[in-house]
């Protein structure tokens, strides 16, 4: 388990909580309990993508001190509903108790084992450039539980380097860096040109976890799994909203009551005078 994947009191505790879990009964079958939703391990993925988010204001709030916390809390600190946290939380087998709320040691390791952060995952970055600098250079990584085993280029100029305390390699290497360490999660940040075929080299050596950082909708087969990080598009979802909270303020421009302020940035569109337009 990895030292920081949990907060300090919940990794003492790790070892007491899967003796606890390994005691919960079974069905008359012998197998597994089902889980709340009837299902032995159906968490939604919906839920699963706010896990991550949850145990997020978990740790702010282990780091704070705070030992119990009420949903209403919790929920505020991740940005959801309270009902909708309770029921993704069910999904877990977790439930609060009334008046009482959420011990936040034993839902921080609830979360972190259901989303397999109780172990160290291997990770190779491939692409060196600006990008895969920055994500090596990431602490996030592994007080998550993600270690970072190797980073891999094509480029001469930058194979032999050294990024965050690792010696850039060949990609040439990619099977036997995957195979030596084990890698569990592949993430790409070279130019989407090149993205494709070091995506089927990934899966060609056993990689089933991929992190896309390209611009590229990536074909994989059955069983691997992909997400796509594209920062362009949520610049343009942002410039979207913004765009909509401009056009609903009132018009502040002097001289021209009842007109619209143009969009900070906007281009403008020229005017056309019946003479130009004649020529046209």
């Amino acid at each position: 388990m990895h030292s920081n994947a949990m907060s300090s009191g919940a990794s003492g505790q790790a070892e007491s909580y899967d003796r606890a879990e390994a005691n919960r009964p079974a069905a008359a079958n012998g197998q597994p309990q089902a889980e709340p939703n009837g299902q032995p391990d159906g968490i939604p993925e919906a839920t699963v993508a706010r896990l991550p988010v949850y145990l997020r204001a978990l740790y702010g709030l282990a780091e704070r001190g705070i030992s119990t916390v009420a949903s209403e809390e919790l929920a505020a600190a991740a940005g959801v509903n309270s009902a909708k946290l309770r029921k993704d939380l069910s999904h877990l087998g977790s439930y609060g108790i009334r008046g009482v709320g959420y011990d936040v040691d034993y839902l921080v390791y609830q979360v972190s084992r259901t989303l397999g952060l109780t172990q160290d995952w291997p990770v190779v970055i491939v692409g060196a450039g600006n990008l895969g600098r920055a994500l090596a250079n990431y602490g996030g990584f592994v007080s998550r539980g993600f270690t970072i085993a190797a980073m891999l280029d094509s480029d001469t100029a930058i194979v032999g380097s050294t990024i965050a305390r690792l010696t850039v390699r060949h990609v040439d290497e990619l099977e036997d860096v995957v195979t030596r360490h084990k890698v569990a999660i592949g993430v790409i940040a070279t130019p989407a040109g090149s993205a494709q075929a070091v995506c089927d080299r990934l899966v060609s050596a056993g990689v089933t976890s991929i992190l896309n950082f390209a611009p590229l909708v990536l074909s994989v087969p059955e069983g691997v799994d992909v997400r796509k990080v594209d920062l362009s598009i949520e610049l343009q979802i942002l410039a979207f909203h913004a765009q909509r909270r401009s056009a609903a303020r009132p018009a502040d421009v002097p001289g021209r009551p009842g007109g619209n302020a143009e969009t900070p940035g906007a281009r403008s569109t020229p005017r056309v005078t019946p003479e130009l337009a004649a020529k046209g």
